[in-house]
Order: C-alpha cells, then structure tokens, then sequence
C-alpha cells in the first residue's frame, strides 16, 4: 500500500489558489486517484468556526494570527493526520501546513505586527 499525499498550494488572497486546485483535482481523477480536498483555514469543524471569526469579525492582527495557527492545528490534528496509511491525494489552498515561519512572517507583516508577542 502506498501513502497518501497531502498537497498544498501557496499564494496570497485572490491569487487563483482554489481555481488552480479545481483544475489540479479533475486533473488528478482523471488519472485514477481518490482526492479529498480541504483548505485552510477550515478543513475542520473548530477551523471552519475559526475561519468564519477570521473573516466576519474585526480583530488586531496579533489575534488573527493567532486563530489562523489554532485552526491550522486543528485542521491538521483531526483531518490530516489521522488518515489512513493509504489514505487519498489531499490537495488544500492553504500556506503549507508546518510552515509556520512563512506564515508568521506574512500574517505579521501584511497586518501589522510587531515582532515581540510578549507584553512589555
């Protein structure tokens, strides 16, 4: 039994991510492979409900940040990692799972961020 992959697309909001991803999954059925698609953040009950906060509700960026690395962890904790050894293709229009310091770096940046999260 071979493993599953779990593929991620990388881009910046209104990139094209998801109609890239569209276009990847039919490509990947039509040669045969069972895909389940995700995306961050989301992918899980506690990330979809985090997801809707991060979008809907006005917030500083240190705490967007925040939510976004908590759905990222549940996603990843109750959907990605606990599939099956011959688990499914599972493509996501995500900044790549584990790659926190990309992620911290654009989320902190782009919203305005300090670099010290402790209080002073």
């Amino acid at each position: 039994m071979s493993r599953g992959l779990f593929i991620t697309f990388e881009g910046i909001d209104g990139a094209g991510k998801s109609s890239h991803l569209a276009a990847f999954e039919q490509w990947l059925r039509a040669r045969g492979h069972d895909v389940v698609l995700t995306r961050e953040p989301g992918g899980s009950e506690l990330a979809e409900a985090l997801r809707e906060l991060i979008l809907h509700r006005p917030m500083d960026a240190l705490t967007e940040t925040l939510l976004v690395f908590a759905a990222r962890r549940d996603h990843l904790v109750t959907a990605v990692e606990p599939a099956p050894t011959a688990s499914p293709t599972r493509p996501s229009p995500t900044r790549a799972v584990g790659a926190a310091s990309t992620s911290t770096c654009w989320r902190s940046s782009s919203a305005g961020c300090t670099r010290s999260v402790s209080p002073t």
